[in-house]
């Protein structure tokens, strides 16, 4: 479960960021095609956070949808999933966006 892994270098970082100050809300970013399932990283994240300033902290996911752009037709199109099949029938695709995880805001006390 390389979501632990992932749960651990979020708490790690926003404590690197944090320092002392008691973190409350942790808000990500989840591209559906990143490939990180956001409900395990919610079971993960507590278990990571214990013992740091960190724990306890809120945790809040966006799940963008992926896009991609066709190019045999040029159209742009939204996936929700890594089989990329243009409306048009063409395998021939760049996915666009929907790829990324990113800490988007920490609130702290």
């Amino acid at each position: 479960m390389h979501e632990l892994a992932i749960a651990e270098s979020i708490v790690e970082t926003v404590g690197g960021r944090c320092g002392d100050a008691r973190v409350t809300r942790v808000l990500l970013s989840v591209g559906k095609l990143s490939g990180v399932v956001p409900d395990a990283i919610r079971f993960c994240f507590d278990l990571a956070a214990a013992g740091t300033p960190v724990a306890g902290a809120r945790l809040d996911i966006e799940e963008p949808d992926g896009w991609a752009r066709c190019r045999s037709c040029g159209g742009e199109f939204g996936v929700d999933d890594l089989i990329l099949l243009c409306p048009c029938g063409s395998a021939d695709v760049e996915v666009r966006g929907g790829e990324s995880l990113t800490i988007r805001s920490v609130e702290v006390t």
